[in-house]
C-alpha cells in the first residue's frame, strides 16, 4: 500500500551568514473542499508532476525529488488514463511522470482528485519565479548608504554580526539587502571584485522586539558595514511556535516556513476555502499566518 502521507518541503525564510535558512515541517486537518453543493472547479493554475509509481496516478502538489525517475505524492488521479496522455509522459523502471495542468473537483476527505480538464505541461504557461523581498525596510540614511568602517566590512566580521544578531534579546530575523552593489542583477560583473558577496556593498538587516537603538550599538562592535535594525512584533522563537502547532494541527501542509522579514508564518495548503486562513487569523491574529493554496478557483 502506498503511504498518502503528504511530501512537505520547506520555505526560503531569511538570510543568515549568507546562507539560507530552511525550516521542513509534517502535516496534521484541512479546510473544507467543494462539495456536492458546492461543486467550483478547481485548477492547478500551473503545470504540475503527475506520477504513478505502480500503484494509481497521483497529483504532485508539492515538491518533487530530482531523480530518475522522480519521487513525489498527493492525490490520488480517479480514473487517469495515460494512454490519453501518449507523448505527453516519461517512462523509467515502471514509473510515468509528466508535466500536466489540471482542473477538476478534489475530494478532501478521500484525498482524491478527479480531472475533468488535462493540458499537456508544454501547452501550458509556466508562472515566472517571485523571490521574497530582501529590500533594507530603513530609509537611506543621510549621506546615503556607506560603510563607517572597513576593518570591520570583511567577510569575517559578516559572519560574526548575523551570529551576534541571533543571541540578541528578542532576536526576529536578519538578512542582507545587496541592492547597493553595482553587480546586483547582472550575471557577469565587469568587475570581478563587485561580486554579491562583498560585504562593503551589502545592508546587513536584522529586526528585534525589543530597543533597535540598543541593538545596533551591540552590532556595531563586530560590523562596520551598512546597517539596518528595526522593530519587530514577535521573535524568531515564537514564529518558529506557531509553525509547530500549525504542523501538528493541520492536514495538507505542502510547505511551511517563517517568514522573518515580513514577521510571519507562511501556508502553502493543498485546498482553502477560507476556512483555514479565517480560522488562523482568529487564533494569532490577521496578517500573523499566510495561506496559499495550491489547488485554486477555476477562472
Amino acid at each position: 500500500m502506498r503511504d498518502r502521507r503528504q511530501h512537505v518541503l520547506p520555505l526560503l525564510v531569511v538570510l543568515a551568514s549568507g546562507t539560507l535558512l530552511l525550516s521542513a515541517c509534517a502535516t496534521g486537518h484541512l479546510a473544507t473542499a467543494p462539495t456536492a453543493d458546492d461543486p467550483g472547479l478547481l485548477t492547478t493554475s500551473y503545470p504540475v508532476t503527475v506520477l504513478d509509481d505502480g500503484d494509481g496516478a497521483e497529483l504532485c502538489l508539492g515538491g518533487v525529488l530530482d531523480s530518475l525517475p522522480p519521487q513525489c505524492g498527493g492525490p490520488s488521479l480517479v480514473d487517469w488514463d495515460w494512454a490519453e496522455h501518449e507523448g505527453d509522459y516519461e517512462e523509467s523502471d515502471g514509473v510515468r511522470w509528466g508535466s500536466f495542468l489540471v482542473t477538476g473537483t478534489y475530494d478532501a476527505d478521500a484525498d482524491s482528485f478527479t480531472a475533468t480538464d488535462v493540458i499537456p505541461g508544454s501547452d501550458a504557461e509556466s508562472p515566472q519565479a517571485t523571490m521574497p523581498d530582501f529590500s533594507s525596510p530603513c530609509p537611506e540614511p543621510f549621506g546615503g548608504w556607506r560603510v563607517i568602517d572597513e576593518a570591520k566590512a570583511t567577510p569575517e566580521s559578516m559572519d560574526a554580526v548575523f551570529q551576534r544578531a541571533q543571541r540578541l534579546p528578542g532576536y526576529a530575523a536578519a538578512w542582507l539587502d545587496q541592492s547597493p552593489n553595482p553587480a546586483s542583477g547582472t550575471s557577469t560583473p565587469d568587475d570581478p571584485e563587485q561580486t554579491m558577496n562583498d560585504p562593503r556593498l551589502s545592508i546587513v538587516n536584522v529586526r528585534v522586539t525589543g530597543d533597535p537603538a540598543a541593538a545596533e550599538a551591540d552590532l556595531r562592535e563586530v560590523w562596520g558595514g551598512m546597517l539596518c535594525v528595526t522593530r519587530a512584533e514577535r521573535t524568531a522563537g515564537e514564529l518558529q511556535n506557531i509553525q509547530d502547532e500549525i504542523m501538528e494541527s493541520t492536514d495538507g501542509v505542502l510547505s511551511i516556513g517563517p517568514n522573518g522579514t515580513a514577521g510571519s508564518v507562511s501556508v502553502t495548503v493543498i485546498h482553502d476555502d477560507g476556512t483555514l486562513q479565517t480560522g488562523f487569523d482568529d487564533r494569532y491574529g490577521p496578517g500573523i499566518v499566510q495561506v496559499s493554496s495550491a489547488l485554486v478557483p477555476a477562472g
